[in-house]
């Protein structure tokens, strides 16, 4: 396996790694740098990815089996912020429209209307 895009994938890993135990602890990150270096690392494999002989290589798909398997471990823990962010600005969103309604369109008014 190439030298160069083995120390490039360990750093892909150790990016993704950092990245998902940040976010499974709680931890801030400064997330402008974390996908700045994502993106320099996806350049970089980019680039590598062009010198890879076309004959199989086992170390190679092994570490790429690695890899598959930390960015699909990220990938799950961003998804899972992502969803919490939307569902507390739901909740949010919720909460300022009812603090600002006088309750003429209420459905609760609607209900009590259809009683009588």
């Amino acid at each position: 396996m190439n030298i160069a895009l083995a120390k490039a994938v360990d750093r892909l890993e150790g990016i993704l790694a950092a990245e998902t135990a940040a976010l499974d602890r709680g931890t801030a990150i400064d997330l402008a740098e974390i996908t700045g270096r994502k993106n320099q690392s996806l350049l970089e494999l980019t680039r590598l990815a062009k010198s890879v002989p076309a004959t199989p290589d086992p170390v190679l798909d092994e570490r790429l089996g690695r890899l598959k398997e930390v960015v699909e471990a990220n990938r799950h823990m961003l998804e899972l912020h992502v969803r919490a962010s939307h569902d507390i600005s739901a909740m949010i969103s919720r909460s300022i429209a009812e603090a600002e309604s006088d309750g003429t369109y209420s459905a609760a008014l609607g209900r009590r209307d259809l009683t009588r």
